[in-house]
């Protein structure tokens, strides 16, 4: 869907963000809660360390609440404006989006997170 190189690639595929070849998680289901965010030491590809520092990915959680706060926004619009349903029904509505967004929304972020200060380099598109 996204051209290789883009972070967007990176993002949507679950790829390393610098060499767009190496997975990220190690698990690729989303609704295994046990696995959720375990995600892989080093890419399999570039060898770059995932968790660059000590808790790295707490700044995932910024990212997790502008998310957490669009899918809420959305929700909601969609609920009252365009489908017609009374205040309290647009709340329970954002309720149920916001539980199945949950596994979603906390791999996303650390994607997008990690796709902040790592950009792609075609020196590791092909293994050295």
């Amino acid at each position: 869907m996204f051209k290789k190189g883009t972070k967007l690639y990176s993002i949507s595929n679950n790829k390393c963000p610098r060499c767009h070849e190496g997975d990220f998680y190690a698990k690729k289901g989303i609704f295994r809660f046990k696995n959720l965010l375990k995600l892989n030491d080093n890419c399999s590809h570039c060898d770059l360390k995932y968790m660059m520092e000590p808790s790295f990915f707490y700044g995932a959680m910024y990212v997790n609440y502008g998310l957490t706060v669009a899918v809420s926004v959305a929700t909601f619009i969609i609920s009252k404006v365009i489908i017609g349903l009374t205040v309290n029904q647009s709340f329970l509505s954002i309720i149920a989006a916001l539980i199945i967004f949950i596994p979603i929304g906390l791999r996303l972020s650390r994607l997008i997170w990690i796709n902040m200060f790592v950009s792609y380099d075609k020196k590791f598109d092909k293994k050295n």
